[in-house]
């Protein structure tokens, strides 16, 4: 049966989950890409005022298809997360607790995810409409003139995650394919 797992997350709430759980997320997410997150990190380091704080933020990694007539948002799938490891370390210091996205991660961030109490889901490609379908609204954050890259924050209802990585130094990109070895006898 999967855990309920509310936003925003504390240290100690991300330290509880375990590589391999299954979640239902419940609350508020940012989802930011790339170029959102090259900004976001250049405006912290020099000092500028965010429109949010990152303490307790969970960060999806995807940008939404253009959103039809009568629905809250596009299509909405992950994309791959390690094209944000190069600031995700710098943002976890700061408060960023939880992390969605495909793929695996840097020595880097999973090391700043044991420091830090941080925690890594899965959402599974090919599911885009069936994210966007737990997605009760959606406001612009900042960065508008990034257009699909720009900074949204979801309200989210029974997202299905897996954990990925915890803050423990477990991986599944890591112990699964271990786990299928042992299966194989190989």
């Amino acid at each position: 049966m999967a855990e309920r797992v509310e936003t925003p997350l504390t240290a100690e709430r991300a330290r509880s989950l375990k590589a391999g759980d299954i979640v239902m997320l419940w609350g508020s997410v940012l989802i930011a890409r790339d170029a959102a997150h090259k900004r976001l990190v250049e405006a912290i380091k020099r000092g500028e005022r965010v429109p949010f704080s990152l303490e307790g933020e969970t960060i999806f990694y995807a940008g939404p298809a253009p959103t039809p007539p009568g629905v809250v948002i596009g299509p909405i799938g992950p994309t791959t997360s390690g094209r944000m490891d190069p600031y995700t370390p710098f943002l976890i210091e700061r408060g960023l607790r939880g992390m969605i996205g495909k793929g695996r991660r840097s020595r880097e961030v999973l090391d700043s995810m044991q420091r830090h109490g941080a925690v890594y889901f899965g959402a599974t490609g090919g599911t885009a409409v069936l994210i966007a379908d737990k997605v009760v609204s959606v406001e612009k954050v900042a960065y508008d003139d990034l257009g699909p890259e720009a900074i949204l924050r979801l309200d989210v209802k029974d997202l299905p995650l897996v954990v990925l990585a915890d803050s423990h130094g477990n991986d599944i990109y890591v112990s699964g394919p271990e786990e299928a070895r042992k299966l194989m006898g190989v």
